[in-house]
């Protein structure tokens, strides 16, 4: 099994920055993707960017994400994070990681990836 624990939400003014952290652990082949998610209240989940873990640099974005995010991983490559720029009150909901033991490269469909985290809410007001 894949644990993921998200920090770093908060609440931030328009034009600010955060930055999210998932905390990874257990088999390395059960997290060979990390990516992050955000759901809206009221929405559906949407992908916000994903990044490989074992395959050599390799990370893809969403396009309202292209420009103001960074996905990025840190700490012997067992924590993600999410470098958030220029924030919207669009950006507002809550923020995911999820683990994939697959291949889902250059998709962000929920649907490839078997482990979540438990959320961290993001306020941009």
């Amino acid at each position: 099994d894949v644990q993921l624990v998200e920090s770093g939400g908060g609440a931030v003014q328009d034009g600010g920055t955060l930055r999210l952290s998932c905390a990874a652990s257990g088999y390395s082949t059960n997290r060979k993707y990390l990516a992050w998610f955000r759901q809206g209240a009221g929405k559906a989940r949407q992908g916000v960017a994903a990044i490989s873990t074992h395959y050599g640099p390799g990370s893809w974005y969403r396009d309202f994400a292209e420009d103001r995010f960074t996905i990025s991983l840190g700490n012997g490559r067992s924590t993600v994070y999410l470098e958030m720029t220029s924030l919207k009150p669009e950006d507002t909901g809550v923020y995911f990681c999820a683990a994939s033991s697959r291949h889902p490269i250059g998709t962000l469909n929920p649907s490839w990836y078997d482990s979540w985290g438990q959320g961290t809410q993001v306020t941009v007001s």
